[in-house]
């Protein structure tokens, strides 16, 4: 065993930096931009962890992952027992190793960082997430005795393969129905390649499946069954469908040729390879210039999608500054250094197009920083006479999502609010009886860990549900 490190000792081994691809050769390939951490790396990083007898790190991770104790044992060379324990808290942690907002949750808690920069847990997770998945036979599901009880999960996204990773734990029977041909939901339909191969998300389905719970493709709740057939069946059922409904801007020209939701466009790509066309049968438009608008995540993986198609231009329009994009640093940073464009403080007015209804531009205007609005950030307020045209062939609409109705249409006693969104109650339950909710669909759009987060404690809540002895009728003795 490696001798303990002292704290100061500690407080001189700066952070460590992951190898990636050079800019200017992926952003014309489709391969992993972050290429993880080297063993010894790996573990010198970990020594960098001061063990705080108070981890504040740990209430900033949404699935509560035991974080101290994962990089100690790490640090000491056993990665075997620390990806035991970080499995027993994180059913995914290949994904969220990789595309976890580290750097606001659990990162931006951690007492080394008072002193330089904070552990980079996020990699570290990524490093044992990934010696589990070369070691299965190592890593197996810690499971209780089976419960008798059946419960179906809505959606195999983050939320509902936590969900059902955790029940399955709890000795529950696990069925999971996913509308698309394959698990995953937005980890395979809206996360490019280059960020979180789907290989992975394959292997972390695939262990799910090794510890009992069943995936059953191409069911759509809502269409193949409604959600009151579906309760008949099970005693317990978790919706995890996400927010998949394309927001649009609602301007002139949303409707020609070469306009595109960020839901289409990455789901053409990231699921049914249409980078491939036509090797693949889905094909996409791969214009000269292109402009996604929008800040977020979704965005950033539009935009650098647009450009490892070959696109000569491609171009981020958003309203405010670089300092207000919701998207991840790391993203915008791989964003600038693939040589994407950016128009700030730019709002599209309308999409132009020539008499074939094609796109030949996108009219803007230009903005300047007023006061907070509801979210925090300034509000962009429009320059007048700022008006121009950004030439484009091809728009990209990344500015949002919302619920699907498709399930929700065929339960009018599932209460929601005013956006469509399932209402719950401080258990993850819904206004039925059974039936529990979490992710997108109750929170909005956000991110992967946030709706696993809302997986994990639906899990428990619906396992205490389950266990609750049966009413006894009236009358009975």
């Amino acid at each position: 065993m490696t001798p303990k490190l002292s704290t100061k000792q500690r407080l001189q081994i700066s952070r460590q930096k992951m190898t990636e691809q050079a800019p200017l050769i992926r952003n014309a390939n489709f391969d992993e931009v972050n290429l993880g951490l080297p063993e010894k790396v790996a573990l010198l990083e970990a020594e960098r962890c001061l063990l705080c007898k108070d981890p504040e790190c740990i209430t900033g991770c949404p699935v509560g992952v035991s974080i101290p104790r994962f990089i100690e044992l790490l640090s000491q060379g056993n990665v075997a027992e620390a990806a035991h324990c970080l499995l027993n808290d994180n059913a995914l942690p290949s994904v969220t190793g990789r595309v976890c907002p580290q750097e606001t949750q659990c990162e931006i808690e951690c007492i080394r960082g008072n002193k330089g920069l904070p552990v980079a847990i996020g990699y570290l997770e990524r490093y044992v997430g990934d010696w589990a998945r070369g070691h299965n036979n190592q890593q197996t599901f810690r499971l209780a005795p089976p419960s008798g009880k059946k419960v179906a999960v809505v959606g195999s996204g983050p939320g509902g393969l936590t969900a059902a990773g955790e029940l399955a734990k709890y000795g529950h029977d696990v069925t999971v129905y996913e509308a698309l041909h394959k698990p995953g939901g937005v980890l395979v339909y809206g996360i490019p390649e280059f960020r979180l191969p789907k290989s992975i998300v394959a292997e972390e389905v695939a262990r799910l499946e090794r510890a009992g719970v069943k995936i059953i493709c191409n069911t759509v709740i809502g269409r193949t069954y409604t959600l009151p057939e579906l309760r008949e069946q099970f005693d317990a059922i978790f919706i995890a469908n996400g927010a998949g409904l394309p927001v649009f801007m609602n301007v002139p020209g949303e409707n020609l040729k070469g306009v595109y939701s960020a839901n289409e466009y990455l789901t053409r790509v990231n699921l049914m390879a249409a980078y491939q066309f036509p090797r693949a049968d889905t094909p996409v438009l791969k214009g000269q210039r292109i402009a996604t608008v929008g800040g977020g995540n979704v965005a950033m993986d539009s935009a650098r999608t647009a450009k490892r198609l070959g696109a000569e231009s491609s171009i981020i329009v958003y309203r405010r500054t670089r300092k207000e994009m919701p998207a991840r640093s790391e993203e915008i940073h791989h964003a600038e250094e693939e040589g994407l464009q950016f128009e700030f403080l730019v709002a599209p007015l309308e999409v132009l197009g020539n008499e074939k209804k094609w796109v030949t531009g996108l009219k803007c205007v230009r903005m300047q920083l007023g006061e907070p609005d509801a979210s925090g950030r300034a509000r962009p307020v429009v320059i007048p006479g700022s008006e121009f045209v950004l030439s484009c062939d091809v728009v990209v609409v990344a500015v949002g999502t919302r619920a699907n109705p498709l399930l929700t249409a065929t339960c009018p006693d599932l209460k929601l609010n005013k956006w469509g969104n399932i209402i719950v109650d401080d258990q993850s339950m819904t206004s039925l009886p059974g039936v529990f909710a979490g992710g997108d669909i109750v929170r909005g759009a956000a991110t992967v860990i946030l709706a696993m987060g809302d997986g994990k404690r639906a899990a428990k809540a619906m396992d205490d549900y389950l266990r609750r002895p049966a009413p006894v009728p009236n009358g009975a003795e």
